[in-house]
């Protein structure tokens, strides 16, 4: 196969982890919010199963083809600290963020007579962000912009420091096998899980700004871009700077110490 060929195939496997991502994902955010009782009302956990499930199922059916990053934060921790070519970090992160879109278009085509109802009963437009919640991350009780900056920084590097040491060859005591999807699964399950109210535990650029994209042109407007106290920028710059952090941790803290064979 042509190196050509085969970047167009690793592009692809991008789009599709991605929009498999918020394909899952998102439709679980439309159960949490679109329903009165939602399903979901005292079992958050299953939000956050749903979503890091979403994960390892993208792993799966990609993985052998692009190394399933499926986030640009990823993708640039691997270019800085694990080898991965700087000349496909773009062309990676467009792909991404392009999955992230059709995700949402699929979202969209399950729930969208769900989300008018909704706006119709609670007396909302999309212009006035009614339902952008399904698609979106944003900040919750008591979070300022900055605070879930930090946040989401912080979440990120731990993310891909989970990442690095789940998929590290000296490390001894990682997963074997084809486990390490379920893992990293099961990293992103926790982290929503304990942190997710927050403001929805983005942790992706391509994870919002797809589905921002999608909404903007869907007829939510302001409320998408710039969003509710320009917040649209938040969660495409910070978990950048957290996968920095993250991996840059592993790397320097956890990697030099680990055995390596004779």
């Amino acid at each position: 196969m042509s190196s050509k060929k085969q970047f167009v195939g690793e592009l692809i496997a991008e789009a599709i982890a991605v929009a498999i991502i918020i394909f899952i994902g998102c439709s679980a955010a439309a159960m949490l919010i679109l329903y009165d009782p939602s399903p979901y009302q005292h079992a958050y956990w299953g939000v956050a199963i749903t979503w890091g499930l979403s994960v390892t199922f993208a792993i799966y059916a990609t993985g052998s083809v692009s190394g399933t990053h499926a986030n640009p934060a990823v993708t640039l921790a691997l270019a800085l600290y694990r080898g991965f070519s700087w000349k496909k970090v773009p062309a990676y992160c467009v792909a991404q963020i392009f999955g992230g879109f059709c995700g949402a278009i699929l979202v969209y085509c399950l729930y969208y007579s769900v989300i008018d109802h909704y706006n119709e009963v609670h007396q909302l437009t999309r212009m006035m962000g009614g339902a952008a919640g399904v698609f979106v991350t944003s900040p919750g009780l008591s979070i300022t912009t900055w605070h879930a900056f930090s946040n989401e920084v912080l979440l990120t590097a731990f993310l891909v420091f989970s990442i690095f040491a789940i998929t590290e060859s000296y490390n001894t005591v990682a997963p074997q096998a084809n486990s390490g999807a379920f893992m990293i699964g099961l990293v992103v399950a926790v982290i929503g899980a304990s942190a997710g109210y927050l403001e929805g535990w983005a942790i992706n650029p391509a994870r919002d700004l797809g589905p921002r994209i999608f909404i903007y042109l869907g007829g939510w407007g302001s409320s998408a871009f710039p969003g509710v106290t320009n917040y649209w920028w938040v969660p495409v710059f910070a978990p950048l700077i957290g996968g920095v952090l993250g991996g840059g941790a592993y790397q320097f803290l956890i990697r030099p110490f680990l055995p390596r064979p004779l």
